[in-house]
């Protein structure tokens, strides 16, 4: 190709011009790339195969014929005061981002990790994996009539990384650069080809627009509407007690199969309360109109009133099969009461599940005992060969638990006679130098400070859980205390580390990968903002992590995330709670569903409807 340029552009015996030369040239270089580049894509998909080929009318989870039109009102916990749903500032309106930002792609709900253009009309991956190129729709434009171009989305990642909350800084921290090749085109450099999940996760990332944001501070909270592309408007704004929301009846989105049978609400309606037993009042009343109940208890004994009963309300549990993940009551491990872990390990022992499913969930959950849990990610037994070869070379920084015991979170009979736990919990202590002092209270042998901490968390729904699981610390020499504070203050708090021990949930896809970082990495520790909440610092974590990002087999995604796995089990950070692999959803009868929910969510938001 080089001596094909040389020879157009030498000199020779013809009429043709140096321009025309030149021309040539450049078609010729043209040529060759377009050789050398991989072809447009409708989708990327992690690992094996695309369900859905280029011509699909539609995803199988939805009603293509579902109608159009009427209002829906949803409740939300809390309150909000801002807008800008990126950023650490502000607690920010429910659905604001799934109903009015728009993505590079879609994921389907019916696949392991497989992602559909969306703003994009196709996308081409580098056949050396260090780039991604994602063609813009010339349709995609703005709420104000402006098009959406590729500038916007070279704006909007390098804003996200350097305003927004810490978790894009993770999630996107192997993007070497990215350009706005031309209006309509965008391309993505990596630093290493190892990242499969990059191309795809970049595709999820909303898509802002820079003509609005000029001259604004982005970092700064507000609740001015913003412009948007997705397919609602910003309608109705009442901080603190709702946000109404106006589908676009002319949205460029619509006529997309991505979007065939989805947003079919008119008006959507977030009504906030302050407190979960007004609002499920309220439901009851009619003032919203779908409920799902994550509390047992008030499934199995709230629900027996008349609009349930003569079938206005439908109740209903479905069946999913989604990654359970771990929630847990997590330690904040920067505080000195919880650094050692032989600490963190008797504790779990004053946590009687068994008795306490049966007495406040009526015995319906099963107890968490894997980060991954309800998933084949899940550690079980004792590592496999290929496990062992990924573990091996940590050995002697390593629990020697994780070589030879699988880990299962202490287990009692149920009957409320906790005794056994209790004694191995004291008999841990003990061996750790940690004496019970004369107020009956045990000291730390490192600093003589009392064996005492605050449960701190905003759902007073956890009271019933925790007061057991503090009696219990009691009989062992631990003074605990349970707090409620409000949504707000909890956020802040979450945000800036400031709490001894709460409640979290670790959600987990089925395909995990870049947002591990910013769940367990040592640089995440110190970030405020950061969902490192546990406080983790630990080399070997950081490095099963960079591992796991790097798989590049399903095999192997699975053999690293259970390393993983046991990593995390062994050195008793969280104390693992429960889970259902069931949704519990109670609705109008106004509303309808696709016959085919997903397993891995049910979609209300954008498949579900209004009956006509």
């Amino acid at each position: 190709m080089i001596n094909a340029i040389k020879k157009l552009c030498a000199p020779h015996g013809t009429s043709r011009s140096l321009r025309e030369r030149l021309i040539l040239a450049a078609s010729l270089i043209l040529i060759s790339s377009s050789a050398q580049a991989t072809e447009p894509q409708h989708a990327l998909s992690l690992y094996g195969d695309i369900k859905y080929a280029a011509d699909f009318t539609h995803f199988d989870y939805v009603n293509p014929d579902a109608p159009k039109g009427g209002a829906v009102k949803f409740q939300a916990i809390g309150t909000y005061d801002s807008l800008n749903p990126h950023i650490i500032k502000g607690n920010a309106a429910s659905g604001i981002d799934a109903l009015t930002n728009p993505t590079l792609m879609a994921q389907s709900y019916d696949e392991p990790f497989t992602m559909y253009g969306y703003v994009a009309q196709s996308v081409e991956r580098a056949d050396d994996g260090l780039s991604v190129s994602f063609n813009i729709r010339p349709e995609a434009q703005w709420n104000d009539g402006q098009t959406l171009s590729a500038e916007d989305i070279v704006w909007t990642f390098n804003t996200l990384v350097k305003d927004g909350t810490p978790f894009y800084r993770a999630y996107y921290s192997d993007v070497k650069s990215v350009t706005a090749e031309t209006e309509k085109r965008v391309t993505f450099t990596f630093t290493h080809a190892e990242n499969r999940e990059l191309p795809l996760i970049i595709g999820q990332m909303p898509i802002l627009p820079k003509h609005y944001w000029n001259g604004k501070d982005f970092a700064q909270s507000t609740l001015e509407p913003p412009v948007n592309a997705g397919p609602y408007t910003i309608t109705d704004v009442q901080p603190g007690r709702s946000i109404e929301y106006t589908r676009k009846k002319d949205w460029w989105g619509n006529t997309l199969a991505i979007n065939k049978g989805r947003y079919n609400f008119d008006k959507i309606t977030y009504i906030y309360f302050r407190d979960p037993n007004v609002a499920l009042e309220a439901f009851f009343a009619g003032e919203y109109d779908l409920q799902q109940e994550n509390i047992a208890k008030l499934w199995n004994a709230a629900y027996n009133v008349p609009p349930v009963k003569d079938g206005r309300i439908i109740k209903q549990e479905i069946d999913n099969t989604r990654p359970a993940g771990m929630q847990a009551f997590i330690y904040n491990i920067r505080r000195p009461v919880f650094v050692d872990p032989k600490v963190r390990e008797a504790l779990a022992y004053a946590f009687d599940f068994e008795w306490e499913n049966k007495q406040f969930a009526y015995g319906s959950y099963v107890r968490t005992r894997s980060y991954f849990e309800n998933s084949e990610l899940a550690s079980s037994g004792l590592p496999t060969a290929r496990e062992l070869e990924i573990l091996e070379p940590y050995r002697d920084q390593l629990p020697e638990e994780i070589f030879t015991k699988e880990y299962n979170p202490p287990k009692t009979n149920g009957s409320g006679n906790n005794r056994s736990n209790l004694k191995i919990a004291s008999d841990i202590l003990d061996q750790a130098g940690y004496k019970v002092g004369a107020d009956g209270i045990r000291v730390s042998p490192e600093t003589g400070k009392p064996l005492e901490f605050e449960f701190t968390d905003a759902n007073p729904a956890f009271e019933r859980w925790i007061l057991p699981f503090i009696q219990n610390l009691k009989k062992i020499g631990v003074k605990a205390t349970f707090r409620v504070v409000d949504e707000a203050q909890y956020i802040n708090r979450m945000q800036t580390f400031d709490f001894d021990m709460t409640t979290m949930v670790y959600a987990q896809s089925d395909s995990p990968g870049n947002e591990q970082r910013e769940y367990w990495l040592s640089e995440k520790a110190d970030i405020n903002g950061s969902r490192n909440y546990i406080g983790i610092k630990n080399i070997v974590v950081d490095s099963l992590v960079e591992q796991l990002i790097k798989a590049q087999t399903r095999d192997e995604l699975v053999a690293h995330c259970r390393a993983l796995d046991r990593v995390l089990q062994w050195n008793h950070y969280v104390i693992p709670n429960w889970y259902y692999n069931k949704w519990r959803l109670a609705w109008w009868s106004k509303l309808d569903h696709p016959e085919n929910l997903s397993g891995t969510t049910p979609a209300i938001l954008d498949t579900w409807w209004i009956k006509q």
